[in-house]
This record gives C-alpha cells, sequence and structure tokens, in this order.
C-alpha cells in the first residue's frame, strides 16, 4: 500500500475520486480536524478531482444540524466546524462534487448542514462504476449481522419517528442522550468477540450478488480481500492519531482513491439499488475504462 503525506502525488491529473470514513471529528481531537483540513487542502489543488466522499463517521457524534445552524454569525465564525465548511464550498466551486453517506455516529446528519458547502447527502447503497467494475458503497455497520442486538439498535434508531423524537429535544438532552449510548456502546463492545463486531461473510456475499466490488468502513479494520469468484471488498480505515509521545506526532488513514486517463468514472446512483437494473443503468451511462481504485495510506505530520 503505497503511503502519502499529501495527495499530490507524481501523477495528480490522473486522482479523480477520494473516499474516506470514519474521521469522527470532534473539537475534543484537534488534530484530525486539522488532518481533514489538510487533506481538503491537497483535494484543493488536484486540478481533475472530480468526486469526494464522506462514507459515514464524519463526525464523532452529531446532535442535529440545527446545532450549528443555530449559532448566531459571530458564534460561526470561531466554530470549529467553519473552516472545514470554507474550504468545501470552494472544493465545489471547483467543481468538485462532495457526496455524504450517514454513519452509525453521525445519523442525524441532514441534507440543511450539506447545503452550506453545496454537497449532497447521499444513502446506502450507493453504486459507481470503476473501469469495467461496478462497485457498491456502504458504511459498512449495516454488514456486521451477528451482532444482533446492535442490528436492532439501529434499526429503532434509524426509524423516522427516533429521528424525529431526537431532533425534538433540546440541545442539551441530546447531548446526555448521546454521552449515554457512547458509555453503554463502549462497555458492551469490550465484552464482545472480535468476531461480532466484523462483518459477516453472508451479509457480504448478499451485497456483492449484484456488484464486482464493495467498498466499506466502519469496522476500522483496512484491508482488500478478493474472492475466488473475482469479487473484491475494500475496507476504509478509520483515522487515527500515531506516535502521540514523539516530537512530531502523526495522524494516520486508509483511504481510497480513483484514477483515470482522461475522463472521470461514473454513478449508477440508485438509493434503492437492490432493485434497480443495475446492468442497463451501467451500459447507459459513458465510463472511462482505464479508471482504477486502490487503497492508498494517507498521513498528516502535526507541526
Amino acid at each position: 500500500m503505497q503511503t502519502f503525506n499529501h495527495l499530490i502525488t507524481t501523477r495528480p491529473h490522473q486522482l479523480r475520486q477520494v473516499l474516506i470514513s470514519d474521521l469522527h471529528l470532534s473539537p475534543e481531537e484537534p488534530a484530525l480536524v486539522q488532518a481533514f483540513l489538510a487533506l481538503l487542502d491537497d483535494c484543493l489543488v488536484l486540478p481533475e478531482l472530480k468526486r469526494l466522499f464522506i462514507l459515514g463517521d464524519w463526525f464523532e457524534v452529531w446532535l442535529g444540524d440545527d446545532a450549528y445552524l443555530s449559532l448566531s454569525p459571530s458564534q460561526q465564525q470561531t466554530h470549529w466546524l467553519t473552516p472545514m465548511i470554507t474550504k468545501l464550498k470552494q472544493l465545489r466551486l471547483n467543481g468538485c462534487d462532495i457526496l455524504v453517506m450517514h454513519g452509525n455516529r453521525d445519523f442525524l446528519l441532514a441534507q440543511t448542514f450539506c447545503d452550506l458547502f453545496d454537497g449532497q447527502l447521499i444513502y446506502e447503497p450507493y453504486a459507481i462504476k470503476v473501469g469495467e467494475q461496478k462497485f457498491r458503497l456502504e458504511h459498512g455497520d449495516a454488514l456486521c449481522t451477528d451482532d444482533m442486538k446492535y442490528q436492532l439498535f439501529r434499526k429503532v434508531m434509524r426509524h423516522r419517528f427516533t429521528k424525529w423524537y431526537l431532533l425534538n429535544k433540546s440541545l442539551e438532552k441530546r447531548l446526555a442522550i448521546a454521552a449515554n449510548i457512547r458509555q453503554k456502546s463502549k462497555h458492551n463492545n469490550t465484552k464482545k468477540a472480535a468476531y461480532i463486531m466484523d462483518v459477516n461473510q453472508a451479509s457480504v456475499d448478499k451485497a456483492l450478488f449484484k456488484f464486482d466490488a464493495l467498498l466499506h468502513g466502519h469496522t476500522h479494520r483496512p484491508e482488500t480481500y478478493h474472492s475466488n469468484e473475482g469479487r473484491s471488498r475494500y475496507v476504509l480505515g478509520d483515522w487515527r492519531l500515531l506516535d502521540v509521545d514523539t516530537r512530531q506526532p502523526k495522524v494516520s488513514a486508509v483511504i481510497g482513491v480513483i484514477t483515470a486517463d482522461v475522463a472521470d468514472s461514473t454513478d449508477i446512483n440508485s438509493a434503492d439499488v437492490d432493485s434497480a437494473d443495475i446492468n442497463n443503468a451501467i451500459a447507459s451511462n459513458f465510463n472511462n475504462a482505464s479508471a482504477e481504485f486502490d487503497l492508498v495510506e494517507f498521513e498528516f505530520l502535526l507541526r
């Protein structure tokens, strides 16, 4: 796996799309915020970058769009989210689409926040074509079906009534609820076997039924898997602070990149992709046959 301190590689004109997940950004982790801002700086100077995907858990916790939108202009000016919104706006003006997917930590994120930088909230599964391959994108927690308690919790929390209930609570109460959920989750996870918190192979096989490749995050176990049938599963990594006790700590993340010689890959873009005619959708779209996907390690050295 290649490692870059910047995404300004020896072939910047070939980089078309960047895919990241599990940043878990918060004001309590300023190093991760700095690293994301550095990634955006890199993206801003990539001349042919067309899409930035954020595939869930962008934030450690998201209490609702109103947590930021309800702030006064002076409060927003000094808020930790404002610099990244500014850079995302500029990236969008440069012609790069910004597509954001829910994770298990930020499922209350809504389109109103994405509108601040002209981004688009997308829903899993989301399909794209890379070269001649059909890729399925998702956060990844829905694949961890061995953890039946979590899947029930996920179903309840993603229900529109639950979201309505939470968003009608005060921000203080939402913060308390989120803190309680995180504490219980951390406690419960210490009692679970490692395999329970990883993906279930049968669920992966089902997800790959009409696809050549599956890309997800969530498990914090970056890796590439290839099956005997020629299908692939790529796992994005979480963003983590390393070498904390050294003079120059760093943030490291395994991210996805799509490169191509000339034109950009094409989205299938179906919120209900399992019921769509995937092959016809792909055939009707122009695609760059030279496009390739790869996992790379992005590092940011703190100064």
